[in-house]
């Protein structure tokens, strides 16, 4: 029999039978959606993580502190890379950070004892400066630059604001741009005679701009009042999305860092020194040096360190994990969709028994009649697998609704079809197999 006829064959026998061909391909419609689906979440999810780290130097290391610690735990996270970043422990005068009585420094209260863990010597509160960062470059080999900055949140406006919102100030040196990747869209960042002046300047987030002024051109050179003061926008930062940790560059203001100590936070803060390796494959190294320099100078203080590299490497893991728990549910649904199809082509066999006799009566081989019911296996799977792209591309509107970053392409897509017509072709071989099988004249004289 030639093949256009065996394809005849296979269209009349789908058409008659539109109502079972969709049910048969319900598993197939899940099963392909899923893959769709998971794909696309896999890539965005790459493509968040990937955004969340891109204003990072390469393993940037964080040492840092939680304020409600008291007797002196760290939590140290391995890791290579390129920068190391670095906050003190201890809390601000007055019952600060650092969990102090009122009136008192704000040293950590000790509950080693109280909870049975032994006794701890009691940290020291410390204010880290930017002498600290001339230190470590110093003493520290293997660095190629340091920053120090702090952040804290304040009331801003302008003239034609109805009433005040609250934003993140971040004090910040003139080279911390170029640490932190950042980009201006309009305009220039601060400077060190910005600085040195304690000038009243300000450089705003993307969407700090366009929510106070609608877009980043109208916020250059205007002015806006933090904590009632008047701040001239020296520029605007182009936007840089969603940050893993530390300061979000989008929703900040960045001012001079002596200027937010003067007018803003005086000296009661926590700042954060950060440090550039010269090489990256040394930076384990420079925040070993880092945290013994540190340790000479402020020996009774506790620091905590993590490095960018091994937080970015965790949500990738993460992420890759969350895609591969989808894409095993996604096969485990495909199996269930092919055994569905096997199911229902054993019950057409059973049906067409008689049919099949004639076919081979009339000289049909057995490579035909296997090639009839394999096609029919693998349009049915492939009717379901379009069906399931269009589900997913219905859907992932809904999906977004849940803040997941869905990332549809014409790959997932494609993969998808290629998926639904093999499980259709693998479950569908054997059935077809049997139905090749079968003698003439015992399935004529079948009832």
């Amino acid at each position: 029999m030639r093949l256009s006829e065996i394809l005849r064959l296979v269209w009349l026998n789908l058409s008659q039978n539109k109502f079972k061909v969709i049910l048969t391909s319900i598993g197939i419609v899940v099963g392909s959606a899923t893959i769709m689906l998971v794909l696309a979440i896999g890539t965005g999810g790459k493509e968040e993580v990937a955004e969340q780290f891109k204003n990072l130097n390469a393993g940037a290391i964080d040492i840092s502190c939680d304020s409600s610690d008291s007797g002196g735990f760290s939590f140290e996270m391995p890791g290579g890379g390129g920068s190391v970043t670095v906050t003190n422990m201890g809390g601000g005068p007055g019952g600060g950070s650092g969990g102090g009585t009122s009136g008192g420094p704000g040293g950590g209260m000790d509950f080693g004892g109280f909870f049975g863990f032994g006794q701890e010597e009691e940290s020291e509160a410390v204010t880290l400066t930017s002498e600290d960062c001339d230190d470590l470059a110093t003493f520290v080999s293997g660095i190629s630059a340091t920053t120090v900055s702090y952040s804290t949140t304040a009331s801003v406006e302008r003239g034609d604001m109805t009433s005040a919102s609250y934003y993140t100030i971040a004090g910040v040196e003139d080279n911390y741009a170029a640490i932190s990747n950042l980009e201006m869209a309009i305009g220039d960042f601060l400077t060190e005679e910005n600085n040195e002046s304690k000038e009243k300047v300000c450089v705003l987030g993307a969407t700090v701009a366009k929510e106070i002024f609608g877009s980043a051109y109208d916020a250059y050179d205007g002015i806006v009042y933090i904590d009632g003061r008047p701040y001239i926008v020296s520029g605007v930062l182009s936007e840089m999305g969603t940050v893993a940790s530390g300061i979000s560059p989008d929703t900040a203001i960045y001012i001079p860092y002596e200027t937010g100590i003067k007018y803003i936070t005086g000296t009661n803060i926590s700042p954060t020194i950060t440090v550039i390796a010269e090489d990256v494959n040394q930076v384990d190294t420079v925040m070993t040096d880092v945290e013994s320099a540190l340790k000479e100078s402020y020996p009774n203080t506790t620091f905590t360190i993590s490095d960018a590299g091994s937080k970015m490497e965790a949500a990738s893991a993460s992420n890759e994990t969350l895609t591969l728990l989808l894409i095993s549910m996604a096969v485990i649904v495909f199996i269930v969709g092919g055994i569905g199809i096997m199911n229902v082509l054993f019950v057409s066999i059973k049906e067409r028994t008689n049919e099949i006799g004639i076919l081979k009566a009339l000289g049909c081989s057995r490579k035909d009649i296997l090639l009839e019911f394999l096609l029919e296996a693998s349009f049915t799977s492939l009717v379901g697998a379009v069906l399931g792209v269009l589900v997913a591309l219905g859907i992932t509107p809904f999906v977004q609704l849940f803040n997941v970053r869905v990332s549809l392409s014409v790959q997932g897509a494609v993969l998808s079809l290629l998926f639904g017509v093999l499980t259709g072709s693998i479950f569908g071989f054997y059935p077809a197999y049997k139905a090749s099988r079968l003698i003439p004249v015992e399935a004529l004289n079948q009832e």
